[in-house]
């Protein structure tokens, strides 16, 4: 579940990256920041819908 953590985080970043990227008109890094903001908050988002949030326990 931790690892369901670190990916979202990851997301998070990859998605200021694509912004960074689309500001800063830089095409490569607009292309690997957006695949990675959409596969890591795809991976993040069915995680929580599949096994619910995490609680810590």
């Amino acid at each position: 579940m931790g690892l369901m953590i670190i990916f979202g985080l990851v997301a998070i970043l990859a998605g200021y990256g694509t912004l960074s990227a689309l500001k800063n008109k830089n095409g490569l890094g607009l292309l690997f920041g957006a695949g990675t903001f959409l596969v890591f908050g795809w991976f993040t988002i069915m995680t929580i819908l599949k096994n619910g949030f995490p609680t810590g326990h």
